[in-house]
């Protein structure tokens, strides 16, 4: 993910450039965690986004439903008017729908592992920040009290052996592992025969549906 790329870069800079001494310590590590809260923001913000394309995904989902009832109900009415032809056009529609709300299901099994990630992630993200606060406040404070170059550069040399990077960049490729998982749900291609097979079934699921509703009809004639 280009953003912990950014942070991991933004770690690994702040720290060459106070050893090389281009920049006034405490200055620099503020102005590195300014951006890193920055960057925490942008990831709340991508969490929120998922969390809102799941919620709306559902809704879709149960309208979808909603619809495919209605079009079932539509069938049995026309079926019981004698009006066939119409039935079987409910029938279709109905079923349609019930497909679209089935796609839509396994979209949201998709998303919601990709919020419960996300969420992990910006979990991780802010205990890294407040750990890298506390640092940041301890190195301050050893950073006045300096009295030497050589002092400067021992406490430098500390913080750079955090592994603050090696932490942004687990993270960056449990992201990028997850991105390449929704990417393969997109690469299968449509076998012609098997699309030409659920037709088929679909054609006999229509079928049996009317033959169901004829003897119902019948028996509620008959019952009469």
């Amino acid at each position: 993910m280009e953003l912990l790329n950014r942070i991991s870069r933004l770690v690994r800079a702040n720290v060459n450039s106070l050893v090389n001494g281009a920049e006034d310590p405490e200055k620099a590590l503020q102005q590195a965690m300014i951006e890193m809260q920055q960057d925490l923001v942008s990831l709340r913000q991508a969490v929120a986004q998922a969390i809102a394309t799941q919620k709306r995904t559902e809704r879709q989902s149960q309208q979808a439903l909603s619809i495919a009832e209605e079009w079932h109900a539509r069938a049995q009415m026309a079926l019981q008017k004698g009006e066939e032809a119409s039935a079987r056009e409910a029938l279709i529609r109905s079923q349609t729908h019930r497909q679209t709300a089935q796609t839509l299901s396994a979209q949201i099994t998709q998303q919601t592992a990709i919020v419960q990630t996300l969420k992990t992630n910006l979990f991780t993200l802010e205990r890294k920040i407040a750990d890298a606060r506390t640092q940041r406040d301890m190195y301050i404070a050893r950073a006045r009290a300096a009295q030497s170059s050589a002092r400067l550069n021992e406490m430098l040399t500390k913080v750079g052996n955090v592994g603050a990077t090696n932490a942004f960049e687990r993270m960056e490729s449990r992201v990028l592992d997850l991105e390449a998982q929704a990417e393969i749900a997109d690469t299968f291609a449509v076998d012609p025969l098997d699309q030409q097979f659920s037709q088929m079934e679909k054609q006999l699921q229509i079928d049996g549906q009317l033959a169901q509703m004829k003897t119902q009809i019948k028996a509620q004639i008959k019952g009469r």
